[in-house]
């Protein structure tokens, strides 16, 4: 399990699974030539994308980013499709830090398609059932509108298997929240309606997880989006504002699907200052 240790903060990466999707569907327009210098590619044309959500303590609270590809909630099909080649095993990891599920008090989504919601929930015989029944589970209102009411494309990635047993947890929010002393969740749109970075501020650094606007570092550049964006537009406008600010202000960048880096901080020449590699 990698970590990231500033100060008295400790991140943790739990083992959220693995998914592995098309090379040219997450970089969009950008020609194979130039982000497979970047980023590895397999034979399949597929790039490596973790689900693995970020645990730390804040104020006496157990804190979670995202909750994982979940265990059980794929059929053969979807597993195949998604390669999805590891499910969650967040079970062990909090086991590890000597934590169980239960003892999650906070779970900042930054929105709800599958490969960061399935880990919500899990099966009880042939019951769906929270997999963090203590915790209050942020995301922002649009993002929950969508969730619980698909449209035709969304529809794919907004299942009803992960919502509707975790309802009378959920939070909701309209544009940015605080939701402890400096941890900010705030809507970007772009990927999805509802799509919201997180901010996070200790001592004298600060944290920024932009989550499916900049899934990996190989995506730095503001006009690399995702073909699964639904408001393209809106994603590179998000990342010019908050990759620019990040950099010009030494901001760490988080990961949750970066198969490279957990966590990496550039310089304004945009060379690499610090960084978290993850462990294969």
């Amino acid at each position: 399990m990698e970590t990231l240790k500033v100060g008295d903060l400790t991140i943790h990466w739990l083992n959220g699974g693995v998914t592995h999707m098309d090379g040219g569907a997450m970089f969009g327009v950008v020609p194979k030539p130039l982000w497979s210098k970047k980023y590895e590619v397999n034979e399949y044309n597929q790039i490596e994308l973790r689900t693995d959500p970020l645990f730390f303590q804040w104020e006496g609270k157990n804190v979670l980013i995202e909750s994982g590809i979940g265990k059980g909630k794929l059929n053969e099909k979807q597993k195949r499709n998604y390669g999805v080649h590891e499910e969650s095993d967040i079970e062990a990891s909090l086991s590890s830090l000597g934590l169980t599920p239960n003892d999650i008090d906070v779970v900042l989504m930054t929105h709800m398609h599958f490969d960061h919601a399935c880990g919500l929930t899990k099966f009880e015989g042939e019951e769906l059932v929270p997999v963090f029944p203590n915790a209050v589970i942020y995301t922002s209102q649009v993002e929950w509108d969508e969730m619980r009411n698909p449209n035709v494309r969304s529809r794919n990635t907004y299942w009803k298997e992960n919502w509707e047993s975790i309802q009378s947890q959920v939070e909701t929010f309209k544009g940015e929240i605080e939701v402890l002393p400096g941890i900010k969740m705030v809507h970007t749109g772009g990927h999805s309606d509802g799509h919201s970075i997180i901010l996070i501020e200790h001592g004298k650094e600060t944290f920024i997880h932009m989550a499916d606007i900049m899934p990996t570092h190989a995506h730095k550049n503001p006009l690399w989006v995702l073909a699964y964006d639904d408001y393209p537009m809106t994603s590179i406008g998000a990342k010019e504002k908050w990759i620019g600010k990040a950099i010009e202000e030494e901001f760490w960048f988080l990961f949750y699907h970066d198969a490279v880096y957990r966590g990496i901080k550039w310089n304004k020449d945009g060379e690499i200052m610090d960084k978290v590699m993850r462990e294969k």
